[in-house]
C-alpha cells in the first residue's frame, strides 16, 4: 500500500456514519494497519527510518481507532506497549567491495617490437622473474651494437689521450729542467759580468715557459692524466650502453611478483606497447591470500579498527561465509563521489581461508559488529524518548504515563539498549511514544491489532 492509498483509505473510513459501519470500519482500520507496519509499498527509506516512521502511523491509527470504536477509558491515550526483557544488540556496519588479491601487478611493455612468443596462458602460476613473453629484437640488438662501438670510441680516444698526456709531461718536464739548469748557468755569468742584460732575461724567458707548459698538464696522485673532457665522454657511452642493454633485456617481459595470471591481453604479432584500452600486456595477482577493499564513511570510521573481525559473504560462496580481519586503514579520506560532500576511508579487510572459494574481481559484502550488549535491556528504537532535559523510557504504571530516566548504548537498526535505575524485567512501556507526551498522561494500552490488555 502507497502512502496515498493508505491515505485515502483513512479518509474513507472517517467518512459515513451508523453502526450498520462500524464492524466494516473496525476490520479495514485493522487491515490498512497491517499493510502499513509491514512496509508494503515504503518507498526506499533507511530501515531505523522506516521504523520510527511506522511507529508513529501506528500511534496514529490506534488514536483514531480508539475515537471511532469508542473503547478504552474515556479520554485515555491509546498506546502500544511491550513487555522489557533481556536480550543482545549489535551495531553492524555492511559495505560492499571488490575482492582481490593481496599483491598485484600490471606488465607492461614501452618496446615498440612485435611479440614473437607467449609463454603463459590465463590461470598459470608464475614466479617472479618468469619469463612471459619474448619480443622480436633485432632493432634493439642493433642499437646494443652502436652503443658498444660508441662506447669502445670514447674509451680508445681516452687511452689515446692519457699516453699523450703521459708522454708530453714527461717531455715538458725534461724541457722545464733543462730550462731551469741554463737560467741557473747563465745568472752566473750574468752575475761576473761575463753576458749581457738581453741574454739573462732571455734564460727567464725560456725557463718561464718551459713551468707553463709544464702546469698545463693535469695531475693526480703526482701523475698526468688526460683532459677531463674523455672521462665524460666515456660515462656518457657507458650510460648509452647500459640503456641498450636495459632495452634488450626488455625484449623478454619478466613477471615482477610470483602470482597467478588473471589477464593475458595480446596476442603473437601484435605490438607490445599497442595493447588495445590501454590495457597491460599481463595482470599477475597473488591469490594465495585474498583483500577486500571497503570504504568506510567517515562518520562510523571512528569505531572501526585494525585487527577488528568482520564476516564476508558473496553470491558465489552459496550462503557460506568467510572470516575477514582489518589489516589496514588509510590515514586519508577522499571524496565519495555522486555529489555527494560525505567523506569515505579506504580500509583493507585480508580473508583468512587460504582454500576460500571467492576469486578476485567479484564484489563481496562485509559485516563488520561495530558493538555489542548481550543481557541488556533491548527495546525498539522508537521506545526511546529525546527530551530537552534527557532521554527517557514511556512506561504505563496504573493507567498513567511515567518517564523513567535512561542512558542509551549499542544500537542497531531498529533495536537499542537501555540502562537505568528504574528498569526490571516485565516493565510495560510504550513502543511508540509521542514526544509531547507528558508524564502523568491517562493512556490506554493496546495491541497493534486494537485488542485491548486486561
Amino acid at each position: 500500500m502507497t502512502d496515498q492509498e493508505f491515505d485515502q483509505q483513512m479518509k474513507e473510513l472517517m467518512e459515513g456514519s451508523g453502526p450498520e459501519k462500524a464492524s466494516r470500519k473496525k476490520w479495514s482500520i485493522r487491515q490498512a494497519l497491517r499493510l502499513k507496519v509491514s512496509g508494503k509499498g515504503w518507498k526506499t527509506w533507511s530501515r531505523k527510518r522506516k521504523v520510527l516512521t511506522g511507529a508513529a502511523a501506528v500511534s496514529a491509527a490506534l488514536l483514531l481507532f480508539s475515537l471511532l470504536s469508542g473503547g478504552g477509558n474515556k479520554g485515555a491515550v491509546p498506546v502500544n506497549t511491550a513487555a522489557l526483557a533481556k536480550g543482545e544488540v549489535q551495531q553492524v556496519l555492511s559495505i560492499s567491495g571488490p575482492v582481490s588479491g593481496t599483491d598485484s601487478a600490471e606488465v607492461v611493455s614501452r618496446l615498440h617490437a612485435e611479440i614473437l612468443e607467449i609463454l603463459v596462458k590465463e590461470g598459470d602460476k608464475v614466479k617472479a622473474g618468469q619469463v612471459l613473453a619474448r619480443l622480436d629484437s633485432t632493432e634493439v640488438q642493433q642499437e646494443v651494437d652502436m652503443a658498444q662501438n660508441a662506447y669502445d670510441l670514447a674509451v680508445a680516444n681516452k687511452d689515446d689521450a692519457q699516453i699523450q698526456a703521459e708522454n708530453g709531461y714527461a717531455r715538458a718536464l725534461q724541457s722545464e729542467q733543462a730550462a731551469r739548469l741554463e737560467h741557473d748557468r747563465k745568472a752566473v755569468l750574468y752575475a761576473a759580468g761575463d753576458i749581457s742584460q738581453l741574454e739573462m732575461e732571455t734564460a727567464q724567458n725560456a725557463w718561464n715557459d718551459a713551468k707553463r707548459e709544464l702546469r698545463s698538464y693535469t695531475l693526480e696522485n703526482g701523475k698526468p692524466v688526460a683532459s677531463r673532457s674523455y672521462s665524460l665522454q666515456v660515462k656518457n657511452a657507458e650510460f648509452e650502453l647500459e640503456q641498450k642493454k636495459k632495452k634488450l633485456d626488455e625484449t623478454q617481459v619478466v613477471s615482477p611478483i610470483a602470482g597467478t595470471v588473471v589477464r593475458v591481453n595480446s596476442r603473437v604479432g601484435r605490438f607490445a606497447d599497442t595493447v588495445d584500452n590501454d590495457k597491460p600486456l599481463f595482470a599477475i595477482d597473488n591469490l594465495e591470500k585474498l583483500e577486500m577493499k571497503i570504504n568506510v564513511s567517515e562518520y562510523s570510521i571512528g569505531s572501526v579498527k585494525v585487527g577488528q573481525e568482520a564476516e564476508i559473504s558473496a553470491d558465489i560462496l552459496g550462503g557460506e561465509l568467510e572470516h575477514g580481519v582489518i589489516t589496514s586503514i588509510s590515514p586519508t579520506g577522499e571524496e565519495k563521489g555522486g555529489g555527494s560532500t560525505e567523506r569515505v576511508i579506504p580500509t583493507t579487510i585480508q580473508i583468512q581461508n587460504p582454500d576460500t572459494k571467492l576469486i578476485a574481481g567479484i564484489t563481496a559484502r562485509a559485516k563488520i559488529v561495530l558493538g555489542e550488549a548481550k543481557d541488556a535491556w533491548v527495546v525498539p528504537v522508537s521506545a526511546v524518548m529525546q527530551k530537552v532535559d534527557g532521554t527517557y523510557l514511556a512506561a504505563v504504571e496504573q493507567g498513567k504515563l511515567i518517564l523513567i530516566p535512561v542512558e542509551t548504548g549499542v544500537e542497531s537498526d531498529t533495536s537499542i539498549q537501555v540502562t537505568g535505575e528504574g528498569l526490571t524485567e516485565g516493565l510495560v512501556y510504550i513502543t511508540a511514544p509521542d514526544a509531547e507526551m507528558a508524564e502523568g498522561t491517562p493512556v490506554t494500552a493496546v495491541s497493534v491489532e486494537g485488542e485491548a490488555h486486561e
